[in-house]
């Protein structure tokens, strides 16, 4: 096979956040790719079979694109981008990252990193109502909370509601101690901490005590209407769908509402149907309700959690029972002469 050399150029400001800690971005780069990049001061020189060299070359431009918007270059970034070249489509990711949904209390910008989390984002915005299914870590529940905030903070809602189902993730936890707030908070604790990060604690522990945040268990929603919300329904796999109806109902004017879940985490009782799976079939043709499924592609955790997730729907697939149809079943009778 004949080598093929090609030269770019990084400037040295972008070198270290490109190839990230111990070079593993380019490592990465190189494993999946096939090539060779070698570093000499500006000039980056990509050795390997050409079809790949340029691949590499794309997935590095990109990459700079990145830096230069002063985005810090994750492991996640790379992957991400080695898959989009792969369909070429890893132009599309510039627009993704030009979204900011808003600041954290530290200044860090919160963007959509991936096209699924981008097609999320923008559903939110045009639709009153939105599902957001997809496997863990693909942010569902982080955006969800960023935008209500934002819209909180852009006085397009008077309040923020955070609510979801108070059932044991395969646990028993029995009777715990405290109030009443004290038995619910460790259901509600990613909701917290989502509050914490974005508003940080002393904003938000203001308007907590104002009525202007409300986190309670889905339980509490029943008779209530929820007008100038915005409302998010997290873990919503553990609905029935009876309370998924219950809730939906509870919506009123000016509001809006996410529904977040992850179908293949159910913890419901064995054979019991989840609302959110009952909800997609029945609402999926609505005006006005829009359905974002996120897949494993999306994940924005450790890379590791990405191969987990991939992992377990493979396996998960090949466990499914397959339709045995059969044929010419009739039954044989014996008759006596």
């Amino acid at each position: 096979m004949k080598l093929f050399e090609k030269t770019m150029e990084i400037p040295n400001e972008h070198i270290i956040n490109i190839f990230g800690q111990f070079d593993i971005n380019i490592k990465k780069i190189e494993k999946e790719l096939s090539v060779t990049i070698v570093n000499r001061g500006e000039n980056i020189k990509i050795i390997g079979e050409q079809g790949q060299v340029e691949k590499a070359q794309r997935v590095l431009n990109q990459l700079l694109i990145l830096s230069n918007k002063k985005t810090a270059i994750t492991e996640q970034n790379a992957d991400y981008l080695l898959s989009l070249v792969a369909e070429d489509q890893e132009e599309k990711l510039a627009k993704v990252q030009d979204d900011l949904v808003c600041m954290t209390i530290d200044g860090k910008q919160i963007r959509p990193k991936t096209l699924g989390q981008k097609e999320y984002i923008d559903l939110i915005r045009k639709n009153m109502i939105v599902f957001g299914v997809g496997p863990a870590g693909t942010g569902k529940t982080f955006l969800a909370m960023a935008m209500a905030i934002t819209a909180f903070k852009n006085n397009e809602v008077n309040r923020i509601i955070l609510t979801r189902p108070a059932i044991e993730a395969g646990e028993r936890l029995g009777f715990l101690p405290g109030d009443l707030q004290s038995k619910i908070d460790p259901y509600l604790r990613p909701l917290y901490d989502a509050l914490h990060q974005i508003m940080g604690p002393e904003t938000y522990m203001k308007n907590i005590e104002k009525g202007l945040i409300e986190i309670a268990p889905l339980a509490y929603m029943r008779g209530r209407t929820l007008d100038n919300a915005f409302i998010v329904l997290d873990e919503a796999q553990n609905t029935t769908p009876a309370q998924m109806k219950m809730f939906l109902t509870r919506i009123g004017f000016n509001s809006k509402a996410i529904i977040t879940g992850d179908i293949t985490q159910k913890d419901l009782a064995i054979g019991s149907k989840s609302g959110l799976e009952e909800a997609i079939k029945v609402l999926n043709n609505i005006e006005g309700i829009g359905v974002s499924k996120l897949t494993n592609k999306d994940v924005v955790r450790h890379p590791l959690v990405q191969k987990i997730v991939k992992a377990y729907e493979t396996y998960e697939s090949k466990s499914k029972p397959t339709d045995k149809r059969k044929t010419n079943t009739k039954p044989r009778t014996n008759r006596k002469k």
